[in-house]
Order: C-alpha cells, then structure tokens, then sequence
C-alpha cells in the first residue's frame, strides 16, 4: 500500500489524532510555564530549593496524557475497541510512559546536559519532545491499544488496474 493511501484511508482519524494533539500540547505547555511560574520555578521554596524543571515537564505531560486518553478514547478511535477499559487504559498508561520518557529526556538533556536553562530554551526543548513522542504514541496506540482502522470500505482502497496488470 502506498503512503498517500494510507494517509488518505486514514485521513479523518489522523485529522481527529491531530486535534486531540494540539489541544494536548496547549494543555501541556500551559500546565508546563505554571508550574514553572509559579510552585517549581527555580527560585520558589515549595518541594526543596532545587530546580525542578523536569518535574514541572512530568506533571504537565501526566495531565495532557489523561486529556489525551478521554478524548482519544471517545473521538479518534471511537469505534476502535480491542481490550475492555482497565486494559485498554494500561497499554495507553505503557506507550504513554515511553513517550513521557521521550519528552522528559529531551528536556533533561537540553536544560541539565546542554545548559540551556532559560524558559524559552526549556521551551523549544518541550516542544522537540512533544514532537518525538507524538510518533510514539500514534504508531504505540495504533499498534497495541485502539483499532486504527480506516474508516472507509476496503474496497475504496482499489488503485485502479493500469499497464501489463490490465486485463
């Protein structure tokens, strides 16, 4: 099968997956520069003196993955059941912890291991990480937790019979 068939059979689900992203990622960086404005800025006292920049990048990430899950669950794959729900929300839980590492690495690596430690630096680097972990989830739910059928018949899918396979 070729990409833009894929892509095309997949077109309304991967539109929906992109939606579903977008606002996931608004969710994240919002919950992202609060924390690190205000309770795990780097000059707050809450949870040690330490920066916490990496914990501010874990707790936005957890609430954008349980944003993730509800409207993934009820819209992008809605017609897509594999497992019941306590299964279902566990394999969405392991892609989404692998993606969490992503993010999070990338973020650590930039702000601890490079030293770009200002709020634009942190996010540029949030923003890298969301985008590598974006892949992994799609190909991880797609894979193991949700059908990622296409939505129209198999038969749309026909490429029409030219050259030495016509008949």
């Amino acid at each position: 099968m070729r990409v833009t068939t894929w892509v095309r059979r997949r077109a309304g689900q991967l539109s929906r997956f992109a939606a579903v992203g977008v606002t996931g990622v608004a969710v994240n960086l919002v919950a992202f520069n609060l924390l690190r404005l205000g309770p795990l800025a780097s000059d707050a006292e809450v949870a040690g003196d330490e920066d916490r920049v990496v914990t501010a990048k874990v707790i936005a990430t957890l609430l954008s993955i349980a944003f993730a899950w509800w409207a993934h669950r009820g819209w992008t794959f809605r017609g897509g059941r594999r497992h019941g729900p306590s299964r279902e929300m566990a394999l969405f839980a392991a892609v989404n912890a692998v993606a969490l590492v992503l993010e999070a690495g990338v973020v650590a690596i930039s702000h601890h291991g490079l030293g770009f430690t200002s709020l634009v630096a942190n996010n540029i680097a949030s923003l890298i990480g969301i985008g590598i972990a974006t892949v992994a989830r799609y190909t991880g739910y797609a894979l193991f937790v949700f059908h990622a059928e296409a939505e129209e018949s198999p038969s749309d899918e026909a490429e029409p019979v030219t050259g030495a396979d016509a008949p």
